[in-house]
């Protein structure tokens, strides 16, 4: 398979939720085919040995063996918000990014393969046992830059990738051991941490000038958001969050006092929501309980998935932990913390998954299990609030799913004479129903202004003394035309120059700053040698994938509000901006 294929618009596989991106009947013409230069994740997945496996089959036999397969590939994709370009007969490729750009593309994508192995995997197993016959699913995924476009034609809709990024992937498929996932080192770049890798060594791929490095994806890793990753790496200097940081130890002091409290931070991603609870956790979390979950972009279809977390943490249950463990650890704390809570149990063991034979609430109304569930995790959080103090922490609710919803509003009208501090942060376009709360506090951080971005980039790249022009003990001043002093000069102005340049870009975003020194570093653009100085021209400074992700996915964000207010010369405007703000970086 390879680049340039297209999907029917007819295709039963073409997911409702997924928009259909159309160029109208009067662009169809050799200079109205205009591309769009995307950053995506590009996967491609087939059955190994798919000829072998259906020779001696009769074509019935062979589909009814074939298509439930491609179905749960594409299913898997499907659930990460992916875009099934092309099913063939015994494979799919698909894309992550595109046609709707979203900002972790790689980590969905890899998301989707590991599901992916995982249901084949299963479906095999029932194969053998019942046909005798051996099923396995190679992938290969990659990510780069591509130039797509999607043509009507009045027949179907094509949606066509073109670029080497696409076809490196497809190489790394062919080379994927049977049941295993294939990545490039550009994607291990984007998703390390996040899963475990295996290093494969480097390979000889047709099409490409140098030996490409291939590693396995073999699980999920410990980390889970940026922040986590940005802690293990270390932590940019946090500048600029006085006045948030002294409202929320206000709060904080309220709270203990019995008054419980609710802190809203809400900002546009990359400003620091999440870093500011870090550091406020870090700084004043002695003598609390804390208890703190996240959502996901990808978790509004999955009931509770925040919750879950958040009581995984609570009951100290670890990956390695079996179900009777899970039941034990579960029932030990709740007796422990108070005995007439153990009416609450049936209903945490089914949320946990952990119900041991029949769910006795199997034929309970959803609605009122539903109900029953969310009381139940209230009671036991509030009851803890009595032995200390408790810091909640739910982040990301711009990507929270119902029921968390509903936990959460359930949880602020209780909590106004508890000694619980319920901590959330979202982005603009989220909204709630506490904010006629007297006890509830909103904190809108804006970008770093000039003298916090100065002092966040000098602590990147260095401060700026002025140049000694006289040596201790020295009789006379050395000439600023002394070839040490004026190369010395010029590297300061390169990077003070740097400086300038990253503050106009972002902005004063602090992660777009961190990423884009970040970069420059991995490029080998910035060395440190004692201090950091520039090897290559400031033109050639490039914004990293992870800044490019957000600002796409901001943009379609953006897209998505115009269509629904039929603002189409808005949408063009953006767009526009948006071009032309790629071609400069």
């Amino acid at each position: 398979m390879g680049a340039g294929v297209s999907v029917s618009s007819r295709s039963p596989h073409a997911a409702s939720e997924i928009p259909r991106v159309e160029v109208t009947h009067e662009r169809q013409t050799a200079e109205g085919l205009d591309g769009e230069r995307k950053t995506v994740t590009a996967l491609f997945a087939d059955i190994k040995g798919s000829m072998e496996l259906m020779e001696d089959l009769d074509p019935e036999e062979a589909r009814a063996i074939i298509d439930p397969a491609i179905k749960l590939m594409i299913d898997a994709v499907h659930r990460y918000d992916g875009y099934v370009v092309q099913s063939t007969g015994d494979g799919i490729f698909a894309l992550f990014g595109a046609p709707v750009a979203h900002e972790d593309h790689p980590r969905r994508a890899l998301y989707a393969a590991l599901r992916m192995q995982e249901e084949i995997k299963r479906f095999a197993e029932r194969l053998r046992a019942d046909k005798g016959l051996n099923l396995q699913v190679r992938v290969g995924a990659n990510s780069g830059e591509v130039v797509v476009r999607s043509i009507e034609t009045g027949q179907h809709a094509e949606y066509t990738p073109i670029g080497h990024s696409t076809s490196l992937a497809s190489r790394l498929q062919t080379l994927a051991s049977p049941g295993s996932i294939a990545i490039s080192e550009g994607l291990r770049k984007l998703v390390e941490g996040y899963f475990t890798l295996k290093g494969l060594g480097p390979a000889r791929i047709k099409g490409t000038s140098e030996p490409v490095n291939v590693y396995e994806v073999t699980g999920i890793g410990p980390l889970r958001t940026r922040l986590q990753r940005a802690v293990g790496r270390g932590l940019t200097k946090f500048v600029g969050r006085e006045r948030e940081m002294e409202s929320l130890r206000h709060v904080a002091e309220q709270t203990k006092s019995g008054r419980g409290q609710i802190v809203a931070a809400i900002a546009e991603p990359g400003v620091g929501k999440s870093r500011l609870f870090f550091e406020f956790k870090t700084t004043s979390q002695s003598g609390w309980m804390v208890l703190e979950t996240f959502s996901v972009s990808h978790g509004k279809a999955s009931a509770y998935l925040p919750v879950i977390d958040l009581l995984r943490n609570y009951f100290d249950i670890s990956a390695g932990d079996d179900e009777r463990k899970r039941r034990e650890k579960v029932t030990g704390r709740v007796v422990a913390l108070e005995r007439s809570l153990e009416d609450t149990l049936p209903y945490l063991f089914s949320l946990l998954g952990i119900v041991e034979g029949d769910d006795p609430l199997a034929q309970m109304d959803g609605q009122i299990r539903k109900r029953r569930t969310l009381e139940a995790i209230k009671r036991i959080i509030l009851r803890e609030s009595l032995n200390q103090p408790l810091m909640v922490v739910f982040e990301d609710l711009h990507w929270i799913d119902e029921q968390t919803q509903g936990f959460l509003n359930l949880l602020a009208e209780s909590i106004g004479t508890a000694k619980i501090l319920l901590l959330v942060n979202y982005r603009p376009e989220y909204s709630h129903q506490w904010n006629s709360k007297t006890y509830y506090t909103q904190l809108r951080l804006d970008p770093l202004g000039k003298e916090s971005t100065d002092e966040m980039l000098s602590a990147l790249l260095g401060a700026s003394p002025a140049p000694a022009t006289q040596s201790p003990g020295a009789s006379q001043e050395r000439s600023a035309a002394d070839p040490q002093v004026a190369g010395w000069v010029r590297a300061l102005n390169g990077i003070e120059d740097l400086k300038r340049l990253i503050i106009e870009r972002t902005e004063g975003n602090p992660f777009f700053m961190e990423e884009i020194v970040q970069a420059q570093f991995d490029e080998g653009v910035l060395v440190r040698n004692g201090t950091v100085h520039l090897t290559k021209p400031l033109a050639e400074l490039k914004i990293p994938p992870t800044v490019q992700a957000i600002l796409a996915s901001r943009i379609d964000r953006l897209r998505a509000v115009a269509d629904a207010r039929r603002d189409r010369p808005g949408v063009r405007v953006v767009a526009g901006q948006a071009r032309v703000q790629r071609k400069e970086e």
